[in-house]
């Protein structure tokens, strides 16, 4: 079929067309139909079903996270029970408040048991973190090496956690130094205090 023979055709007398004419030209609605329902309902369907299969790929990372967890649930609680009772045993290694100043008198009964002569004993002002506080000790003392030493040693044995900083050694004289230290000593905060700092947290946050 020419060119001549398709301008000729007219849709009055359709069916007098040949009968390849008339299968063509059904052919190409039936084209012209399916490329009309792509693209006015199709194709709109097609997205909503890739958005559905993007959820569904989602939930079911989802539920196989929490499955994992249901199912390592026991062990999850047991670890923390393990931490749980790890923080008790050293939470006991500090000092109450009330526990302070013996624990201080324990660092300065440490000096002057190795014959240890201090310069300067001086607390400052105590840091608050979240459960537990700190005061830093500005020490001075002067004695031989092997004293400061044991002095050292004999800190670092105390039943509670105490720790020594910024040491700076310096001779004075014969076989005597001079020892400048900040002393750390720590406790932790009670029930009331944790309170306290907590609604403290909350105050700032607004």
């Amino acid at each position: 079929m020419t060119l001549d023979d398709l301008n000729k055709l007219d849709l009055k007398t359709l069916a007098d067309w040949p009968l390849p004419t008339k299968l063509a030209a059904l052919g190409l609605l039936c084209v012209a139909i399916v490329l009309a329902g792509w693209w006015f309902d199709w194709r709109g369907g097609m997205e909503t079903l890739d958005a559905a299969k993007q959820k569904e790929t989602e939930l079911r990372s989802v539920f196989t996270t929490k499955k994992n967890q249901a199912i390592n649930l026991e062990a999850y609680t047991k670890q923390l029970a393990d931490i749980e009772q790890a923080f008790g045993a050293l939470l006991k290694q500090l000092p109450n408040k009330q526990e302070m100043d013996a624990l201080i008198t324990d660092v300065n009964q440490a000096g002057l048991g190795r014959g240890l002569q201090f310069d300067l004993f001086k607390p400052d002002a105590e840091t608050v973190s979240e459960f537990y506080a700190e005061t830093p000790i500005r020490v001075k003392v002067t004695g031989s090496y092997h004293d400061i030493a044991a002095f050292v040693s004999d800190v670092s044995k105390l039943s509670r956690i105490v720790t020594l900083q910024d040491i700076a050694l310096e001779p004075a004289k014969s076989s005597v130094l001079n020892m400048d230290a900040i002393v750390k000593t720590y406790r932790y905060l009670d029930d009331e205090e944790v309170i306290a700092r907590k609604q403290q947290a909350k105050e700032q946050k607004k």
